[in-house]
């Protein structure tokens, strides 16, 4: 973020891993744990857009331009985020998607402006000769936001659920709608308080409990509110070791997040269903100039029961990996594999293999930063496996592969 440059007077890469967002760097990942405050107080503002163009190898002509490989104007973004008091800092984001909603009837589409993504904090750092303590407080909207490393859903890489290729790469709804609570379903519905410690650059713990944004929490939502109310207080978990040496950093980390939402969104009462999500992740980094290596793994194991009578239990399975390589903090290329399936025991579909479905593939990137601020890359997403099948995915003769899609971006900050 340009204000959080101009607030400590670094380039982008001290912070990202090759100046490339969003992987952090130790420096980074200090910034954010000590609450945004490093440096002096700045001009807070910053704003971002993107441009795309999405290619897709048997388009929906449905889907007009997000498919056909024309330019479009996709998204952008305005932030406030710096220095509030040497203990106090964030980020609030808001966001305009100029492809939001699609008219049924027509065919056309409407933008539409709410909150993205929040992350306040207060944080203290505890130095002396014989321990090196990081403690503090975040307030967010969106579990995950608020991790320092790069392999939660909130900001992994891979596919999401219902996005149409307009915010990337196609990609088919996930086994026909599953994929973990954590991918995106609660991102900007939800408020969590958390409590975090990091000791001695080894341990790191955190617990955080999650409501429904409404009430004095509704700013956090804006825009996005009514999809999704969640029962009471849902509690996340999160432990890392972590290790570094030399130009090396690694990170093993365990979370767990408990969520019951009310099948009827819109009712704050009734029965709820019931998702209990146990991950595991690892990150590499190897940073030394002119080369940058980050490598990260994460599996999360999904158990839902539902609060509808009759109803089965349903698992899902997640599997994400990325490894991306970048020199002199210009030119780079990264590899991403996605893995997700679920049991769709309850499931009433007429596809050929609606009993276990799930989206699989490969993701290659090369991208260019001819200058900070902006940013040049194009993907090729490859579908092994759409709804659980390679072929016939949607019972009409489609096949995984005819989703396969060019994806070209350019990104800019200012």
């Amino acid at each position: 973020m340009p204000s959080f440059a101009r607030q400590t007077g670094q380039n982008c890469v001290a912070c990202h891993a090759g100046g490339q967002f969003p992987e952090l760097t130790p420096y980074g990942r200090l910034f954010k744990l000590t609450g945004y405050t490093i440096g002096q107080r700045a001009l807070p503002l910053a704003a971002m857009a993107v441009l795309t163009s999405n290619k897709v190898k048997v388009n929906d002509p449905t889907q007009g331009k997000t498919q056909d490989g024309s330019p479009i104007f996709n998204t952008a973004s305005l932030f406030i985020a710096g220095k509030i008091t040497d203990k106090v800092g964030g980020f609030v984001q808001i966001t305009y998607n100029n492809y939001d909603s699609q008219d049924s009837e027509t065919g056309n589409w409407s933008g539409h402006t709410g909150s993205d993504n929040l992350d306040l904090r207060y944080a203290d750092h505890l130095i002396n000769d014989k321990q090196d303590l990081i403690y503090g407080l975040t307030l967010h909207n969106n579990p995950g936001v608020q991790d320092v490393w790069n392999s939660t859903p909130a900001w992994g890489y891979g596919v999401v659920p219902g996005n149409t290729g307009v915010g990337g790469a196609i990609t088919p709804m996930l086994g026909g709608g599953f994929a973990t609570i954590q991918d995106g379903t609660l991102g900007q519905q939800v408020a969590g308080i958390g409590a975090y410690a990091y000791w001695n650059k080894t341990l790191y713990a955190e617990l955080t409990g999650y409501r429904t944004g409404d009430g004095v929490f509704s700013f956090m939502t804006q825009g996005n509110g009514g999809q999704i109310n969640i029962k009471g207080t849902n509690p996340y978990a999160r432990l890392a070791l972590t290790k570094e040496w030399g130009p090396h950093n690694v990170m093993a980390g365990l979370s767990y997040l408990d969520v019951r939402p009310y099948t009827n969104p819109a009712s704050h009462s009734g029965p709820t269903d019931h998702y209990r999500d146990n991950g595991i992740d690892f990150q590499y980094q190897y940073l030394l100039d002119p080369y940058t290596v980050t490598a990260t793994v994460t599996r999360i194991h999904e158990n839902i029961d539902y609060g509808t009578p009759g109803d089965l239990p349903d698992t899902v399975n997640s599997l994400r990996a990325k490894t991306s390589f970048i020199y002199q903090a210009k030119y780079g290329a990264s590899l991403s594999y996605f893995d997700v399936s679920n049991s769709s025991r309850n499931s009433s579909s007429t596809l050929p293999n609606a009993a276990q479905t799930g989206t699989r593939g490969w993701t290659p990137e090369i991208f260019w930063t001819p200058v900070q601020y902006v940013r040049l890359g194009m993907q090729y997403t490859m579908f092994n496996r759409v709804n659980g099948l390679s072929s016939n995915t949607d019972g009409s003769g489609r096949n995984a592969k005819d989703d396969n899609s060019l994806f070209f971006y350019v990104w800019g900050a200012y």
